[in-house]
């Protein structure tokens, strides 16, 4: 009953009042974002539990608009951090708007940890929470978040040291909740090692995980590194299809700040741009399309193939002489933007490297053909078709 108590506030939800959490809900607005902290009874943990939700700054202007949504343990403390890095990588194109959820602590290390620690050296007798705890945010938070905000099916479970350990073992109990996992610093010294043996036989009977995994420690030695050791290495070595892993290890950086210094590579590597890199491209063009499907997949709309990215592609092959590869790569990009005056310029200049100059010549005189004198560098396209007509009419001499 508690928990269709819950569920019912839903039902009830109005998002200019961010009612569907039960007992209270606060608005405060922090430059440009809006964050609601809401309170509200668990009836699978049977307490109250916190969290506060940041919007992004298109939220409230783009109304059809979903958003993946990052879930921070340890609480709002840690959601301006995220928030920064991620806002500099929008900037570049680099990572989507997000929906970041915070969740506050009650009980840490009941919560966070999977097992009960017997070893001496930490707490004895602490932890094994960790699987009601997923059921709560699996069962009550994420439904509320998505029924109450605008999200889509791409979800980053984020968290140091003992939620660390927690992002890793929701990756082994349920491996298709999140679509990503970081982990900075984890705790994975924490009963014997439990987290990391756990993490071992999960890997060793798994042959396909579409996921990503980011990891990284600071200063840590003993144990403690011994053990994180073991893990980076059991990972950095898997087999398994599909999976993403990304580690780092800074040196002279204290526990405590690893989620600082390691933020923004935890985001680079997991948000894909949309400038697409040329390590991406395989040799058949069909690579493009499987890129930019994932790339909205994670991003939460549709994005096709940029014309400015595709050329960009060609660029980088023609820079490395690998002109059939370019070719290929400007024909493709013609296909989805068949009246675009730069993407035919470009294949013709990809002839032109190539040595075609009849080829290059033909589309220098498609682009032209749709170009007018408004095009900012029309006089570069009719200066390299007179160019061009020179060298063909030259090579074509009859003597």
């Amino acid at each position: 009953m508690r928990l269709l108590t819950v569920i019912c506030f839903v039902s009830f939800f109005a998002f200019s009042s961010q009612s569907a959490f039960a007992q209270s809900s606060t608005k405060q607005q922090t430059a440009d974002y809006s964050q609601y902290t809401h309170i509200f009874k668990s009836a699978v943990l049977n307490e109250e539990r916190t969290v506060t939700v940041q919007l992004p700054k298109s939220y409230q202007a783009e109304s059809n608009k979903v958003y993946p949504v990052i879930y921070r343990l340890d609480g709002a403390g840690n959601i301006p951090l995220a928030s920064a890095v991620i806002e500099r990588l929008q900037n570049d194109n680099r990572a989507p708007e997000v929906i970041i959820v915070a969740i506050e602590n009650t009980n840490r290390l009941r919560d966070l940890y999977p097992t009960v620690n017997k070893e001496p050296q930490g707490p004895v007798g602490e932890g094994g929470g960790a699987a009601k705890f997923l059921a709560f945010i699996e069962q009550e938070l994420m439904p509320l978040i998505n029924k109450s905000y605008r999200t889509h099916n791409f979800n980053v479970i984020a968290g140091g040291s003992a939620a660390g350990v927690f992002a890793l073992y929701t990756m082994q109990a349920n491996p298709e909740l999140f679509q990503a996992h970081i982990a900075y610093s984890p705790a994975v010294w924490w009963n014997y090692g439990a987290s990391v043996k756990s993490t071992k036989s999960f890997i060793a009977k798994t042959k396909e995980l579409n996921s990503y995994v980011y990891i990284n420690i600071g200063e840590e030695s003993g144990i403690m590194r011994e053990r994180y050791d073991e893990l980076q290495q059991l990972l950095q070595a898997h087999k398994v299809l599909e999976l993403r892993f990304f580690s780092d290890a800074f040196d002279g950086v204290s526990h405590n700040l690893t989620s600082v210094a390691g933020a923004f590579n935890a985001y680079h590597n997991l948000f894909l741009p949309k400038q697409m890199s040329i390590n991406d491209l395989t040799d058949d063009v069909a690579s493009i399309d499987a890129y930019y499907q994932n790339l909205s997949q994670q991003w939460g709309e549709q994005i096709s193939p940029p014309d400015r990215a595709v050329r960009s592609l060609g660029y980088n092959l023609t820079g490395s002489k690998q002109f059939n590869r370019a070719i290929e790569v400007f024909k493709y990009n013609i296909k989805n933007y068949p009246k675009s005056v730069d993407a035919l310029s470009a294949l013709s200049y990809g002839y032109e490297m190539q040595g075609d100059t009849r080829q290059a010549l033909e589309y220098m005189e498609s682009a032209l053909a749709i170009a007018d004198d408004s095009y900012p560098y029309i006089n570069y396209l009719k200066e390299t078709k007179a160019r061009l007509q020179a060298e063909f009419d030259k090579r074509n001499l009859v003597f």
